[in-house]
């Protein structure tokens, strides 16, 4: 099949969770500038499904994604392991294109998982990052590249990067442009959950279960003060005021059952 015409993202929801996968096989995932542009409306209208409560990104197969696909960006090929958010001179921003897709996974009002086995490099990485939360397979490598190709790593994701990992590891991650395992990306604090081979779905499964089951309230708000933002802190009070789902949540403890919470996101 034409590598481009089988560059996709695919998604499902079931039982409260979008699941949102990067294909592109031929190039281990690599994005392409169409579904760079595709991520952000599609993000946006998961946001919207009252029935979706949790969010996953994942990769097809054995790979999450090697970064952008070079040559759809510029008509050249290249190794999409080194592409990160490599420039363009054509029509096409790759540095934009990947901002936005990052931006957009940021801003989703949900909890947001990356789900990780093998390569995550690059844009790969950059998309990971902008997720609350990652959980990676053993034998996973990230990595992220631009010094391989001369290019300024955005200054929003240059932020995120530093404030998941902390100084250090970004400088040495984005200095270097090498690949650090598994092991080295938990250490880092890059990742949340390590996952033996072939534990990663039932793993996730678990865990977004989990998240699903929990209030939407605490967690809306707790993402919210998480990321840097204290300038709602009344709208959070009048929010939860509001709402039922603290007297649920302590009828549901004293009772000894399952807490049924009511409060979604404002659309």
């Amino acid at each position: 099949m034409d590598a481009a015409i089988d560059a996709t993202l695919l998604h499902t929801v079931a039982d409260g969770v979008a699941t949102i996968v990067i294909s592109h096989p031929a190039k281990r995932n690599a994005m392409t500038a169409a579904m760079w542009r595709a991520l952000p409306e599609l993000v946006a209208g998961l946001a919207d499904d009252p029935a979706v409560r949790v969010l996953v990104l994942t990769g097809a197969g054995p790979t999450f994604c090697a970064g952008a696909d070079i040559s759809s960006l510029t008509g050249d090929a290249g190794d999409p392991g080194d592409s990160g958010t490599a420039g363009a001179t054509g029509a096409a921003d790759p540095r934009a294109l990947a901002v936005a897709a990052e931006e957009a996974l940021a801003a989703f009002p949900k909890p947001t998982l990356a789900a990780i086995r093998g390569f995550c490099v690059g844009g790969g990485s950059q998309l990971a990052a902008a997720c609350d939360l990652r959980f990676a397979e053993e034998g996973a490598s990230f990595g992220v590249t631009p010094a391989k190709l001369g290019i300024v790593y955005p200054a929003s994701s240059t932020r995120r990067l530093a404030s998941l990992v902390g100084p250090a590891w970004a400088k040495y991650l984005l200095f270097s442009a090498e690949l650090i395992g598994a092991e080295t990306a938990l250490r880092a604090g890059f990742l949340n959950e390590l996952l033996p081979a072939g534990q990663l779905d039932k793993r996730v499964a678990e865990f977004t279960r989990i998240l699903a089951s929990r209030s939407q309230l605490t967690q809306a708000a707790a993402k919210e003060f998480a990321d840097g933002r204290t300038d709602r802190d009344a709208y959070w009070e009048e929010q939860a005021a509001g709402s039922e789902d603290t007297a649920e949540g302590v009828a549901a403890f004293l009772e000894r059952r399952t807490p049924r919470f009511t409060w979604t996101p404002a659309p």
